[in-house]
């Protein structure tokens, strides 16, 4: 959802058309998240302050839309664009809408009062704002927005109002501000009163912070300080090298500055740097005179870690340019054939004939023996795990049960100790999964994660897990995601079988059809044309069913939900089993019908469901194998796919449906990257 970018400079000359167009490029990258307005702010004077007694000045600027019109908006304010500013904080946010409609009142960042004294961007939701509110206007406070972010600038303006001492420091004000909150927050604070200092906090909302200096940076690991400690009370000075408290660039003395960049996402920051500091629940950062330190309230845990260690991205830039296709989906959809590479790539050991998930190996025994498996995922990620659910029972013979993350907490679900459950997200940031987490980690599960971000709160929070290697995916409607979170399923089921004689055949069978996948994606890819030839068909109707069975139920469901992602068109993803029950009444000669049938176990049955569409006058589109005659008789169009062992079929299967959503939104002028009211990253319930 809402996107986060913070950019500060310290002894580092930059004018503001480099300061504003860094922020307004970090927004750009967080696009994706979806959202429905934008806004930055910066040091709004004209030139920087000569009398230091002098407060500086804030500037807003926020713009209901696109990215692109904040940017039309800021080239036409009358500013001073070559005014250079040695050290500088500037923040900037895409919002989501979730208290208030999205205008530019609403927009991030929200103020303090009409001096803009402190600005905040958030991620998240307060749950309790209406009572800090209420306290706050019986205090003479006035709001101007419906959002509930406003209580937040609000309220530190009230600390800072009613301070009890004249020399408090900016992130003093921040835990005191964060303590008061509940809910799930991302937090960048501004202010006029502490010139160039930004101070950032997270709660169940994502945020990492990149460094950037020419010089070799003071430490590796940032030392947390905890509220009770002596040092936590010492300014911090500026050119204190030294410092056993905080990072700093260690060339600082010679006159090398040093720049920090605030994120929801290494997409924004990767352009600047890959040295990166991911923050935990309830850590305070502030960058304050070329020193970067991490507070906490009070200390946890015996076991809970003392620092935090800066850390190296392997993403590269490419990886999330569009490059020569017309969108990242678009793009992504034609990576599958790497990507599922990638997810395979050192693990699965062929010549031995076997499989190493490093994240999971020194608990597999523990897994062998456990009750039951659990998997706990939301839209997408919750599809991968019903299209691996068969394969899974047969091949560890244990109950599987797959539940959607919010339904799971609704219900209250029992949870034992011998319970492995496993929470599937890609951006390893989705609310609900990871309140049924913290829901399981109190129960005492063994608790796996399988995501596609490195240092995601899932990857933090799990005891052990599968990074997905699929590679940044932009698009909001995933693709890549779901074939590669499909593919470390099976190599899982592999894993928990590798030992079992009875199972020999089958795990051969399916090694050997992993060995094959990405050829047969490639084969796939390749019906783009005759799949957009069928798109034109479809793209004005008002419904499509979309029917299958077995392995291939799931491609249903997940096809039928890029098609509403995408081109807003219902779609429905049915059990072909489930004919009778209803859905049958729907069957006629105007309703589009697709069908996904495989020559696997159930083949008869999904042949049965087929001669009862047709029997209703139905037309049916068929996705089907090269070599099945039968289906050819029936199908008012084809799309025919290479054969693979059964329980991957729904890799091949579900591609043809990816395309078709991706078609069908094009021909009616939809913007496939960013459909309208999602976002790729749910951080709120």
């Amino acid at each position: 959802m809402c996107g986060i970018f913070a950019y500060i400079n310290y002894r580092t000359p930059r004018d503001r058309k480099y300061i504003i167009e860094t922020l307004v490029n970090g927004l750009k990258r967080l696009e994706y998240r979806g959202y429905d307005s934008a806004g930055i702010a910066f040091d709004g004077h004209n030139s920087p302050p000569q009398d230091t007694g002098k407060l500086p000045v804030t500037s807003l600027i926020k713009q209901r839309g696109k990215v692109k019109a904040l940017e039309d908006k800021v080239q036409k304010e009358s500013l001073n664009v070559e005014v250079e500013f040695e050290t500088h904080c500037g923040i900037a946010h895409t919002r989501w809408a979730t208290h208030g409609v999205p205008n530019s009142i609403n927009s991030h960042p929200q103020r303090s009062d009409n001096d803009n004294g402190f600005v905040v961007v958030h991620n998240g939701i307060v749950t309790n704002y209406k009572t800090i509110k209420t306290f706050l206007e019986s205090h003479n406070y006035v709001f101007e927005s419906d959002t509930d972010t406003e209580v937040i600038a609000k309220l530190i303006k009230y600390l800072w109002d009613n301070r009890e001492e004249e020399n408090i420091r900016f992130s003093t004000l921040v835990e005191r501000v964060t303590k008061q909150l509940e809910g799930a927050f991302a937090l960048a604070f501004k202010s006029n009163h502490f010139p160039g200092q930004c101070v950032a906090t997270r709660r169940g909302s994502p945020l990492l912070i990149g460094v950037r200096s020419k010089s070799k940076l003071s430490t590796d690991h940032i030392p947390i300080l905890y509220s009770s400690s002596q040092s936590n009370l010492t300014s911090l000075k500026m050119g204190r090298l030294n410092s056993m408290t905080e990072l700093v660039s260690q060339g600082a003395q010679e006159g090398d500055g040093i720049e920090f960049f605030f994120a929801s996402d290494a997409s924004a920051i990767i352009e600047h740097t890959n040295q990166v500091i991911f923050l935990e629940d309830d850590d305070v950062a502030a960058a304050v005179d070329g020193g970067l330190s991490i507070h906490r309230l009070k200390r946890g845990k015996d076991d809970e870690a003392t620092s935090r260690a800066v850390m190296s991205l392997q993403m590269e830039m490419q990886q999330i340019m569009k490059g020569n296709y017309s969108s990242f989906m678009q793009k992504e959809i034609f990576e599958q054939p790497e990507s599922v590479v990638n997810t395979m790539r050192g693990r699965m050991l062929w010549d031995e004939r076997r499989i190493v998930l490093g994240g999971l190996m020194d608990h597999i025994n523990e897994i062998r023996r456990c009750r039951r498996i659990i998997f706990i995922a939301c839209g997408t990620s919750y599809h991968s795990a019903v299209a691996t659910r068969q394969l899974i029972e047969e091949m560890t013979e244990l109950p599987v049960m797959v539940e959607l993350a919010s339904d799971f907490l609704d219900r209250q679900t029992p949870i034992f100790r011998d319970d492995v459950c496993f929470f599937i997200s890609q951006s390893g940031e989705t609310a609900d999964t990871l309140m049924a987490l913290q829901y399981c980690k109190k129960r005492g599960s063994l608790n796996v994660g399988v995501t596609n971000t490195v240092g995601s709160s899932i990857s933090r929070l799990t005891d052990c897990g599968v990074h997905i290697n699929a590679g940044p995916e932009i698009g909001v409607a995933s693709t890549k995601a779901y074939t590669s979170q499909f593919v470390a399923l099976v190599m899982f089921a592999l894993i928990m079988s590798e030992d079992r004689v009875s199972k020999k055949n089958r795990y051969d069978e399916i090694l050997s059809g992993l060995k094959d996948l990405p050829e047969k994606i490639k084969e796939v890819l390749a019906l783009d044309d005759e799949i957009k030839k069928l798109s034109e068909c479809l793209y004005m109707k008002k419904s499509l069913l979309v029917m299958g069975r077995g392995f291939n139920f799931a491609t249903c469901l997940e096809g039928a939900l890029k098609i509403k992602e995408i081109t807003y068109m219902h779609s429905e993803g049915i059990l072909a089993g489930e004919l009778k029950h209803g859905p049958l009444a729907l069957v006629d000669d105007s309703m589009p019908v697709l069908m996904v049938i495989a020559k696997d176990h159930v083949y008869n049955k999904v042949q049965n469901a087929l001669q009862q569409v047709v029997a209703r006058h139905g037309r049916p589109i068929i996705v089907c194998e090269k070599d099945d005659t039968e289906c050819e008789k029936y199908a008012s169009n084809l799309l025919r796919i290479p054969h693979t062992v059964d329980c991957l079929q729904g890799i091949l299967t579900v591609i043809p449906l990816q395309l078709l959503s991706f078609h069908i939104a094009q021909l009616k002028g939809l913007d496939v990257d960013f459909p309208r009211n999602l976002a790729k990253s749910v951080t709120v319930e």
